[in-house]
């Protein structure tokens, strides 16, 4: 056997096309680390930082609604608070009307009462002083037809009315 076929079979020992293809494959891999690798790599890093920010948009948009619901709720609670308040405000204003209202009615009340009384104690007096004028003649003429003589002087009316005035006094 000659060298050159025994190189031809050992294994170990590349041939000059082997080389070659190494050489073409590391130029190949060369050239795609270099020309389509970074293209690769930026569109797959901007991918990343849209998925990132997109991430931190709904966590800042879930923050943000967990706060506008916080938010809601105190208003809301507010807004039952201040309807309470009202509320209150409306019924104290209501019995205050209602005492006030009270309050006249009764006052005029008392003053309807009050001219009532006077009215009657008036009525009373006029009726009281009518009487005793009308059962001072009807007394002298009853007396004087007992008698059988004529009472109607000035004396005998002075006399009968003053006995009316003190039976009044005496009631």
């Amino acid at each position: 056997m000659s060298s050159s076929t025994e190189a031809a079979g050992i294994f170990i020992l590349p041939n000059g096309t082997f080389i070659v293809e190494v050489i073409i494959f590391g130029l190949v891999l060369l050239i795609m680390w270099r020309v389509i690798l970074p293209p690769i790599q930026k569109a797959l890093g901007e991918r990343q930082d849209m998925l990132d920010r997109q991430v931190e948009e709904s966590r800042e948009a879930s923050e943000k609604a967990v706060a506008a619901q916080e938010r809601y709720h105190a208003a809301l609670a507010e807004a039952r608070t201040e309807s309470g308040r009202i509320r209150d405000e409306a019924r104290a204003e209501g019995q205050a009307t209602l005492d006030e209202m009270r309050g006249v009615a009764h006052t005029e009340a008392n003053a309807v009462l009050q001219r009532g009384t006077e009215q009657l104690a008036a009525q009373r007096a006029t009726a009281s002083r009518e009487l005793q004028g009308q059962i001072g003649g009807l007394g002298v003429a009853l007396a004087g037809r007992v008698l059988g003589t004529d009472l109607t002087g000035q004396a005998s009316a002075a006399t009968v009315s003053r006995l009316l005035g003190e039976l009044e006094v005496d009631v």
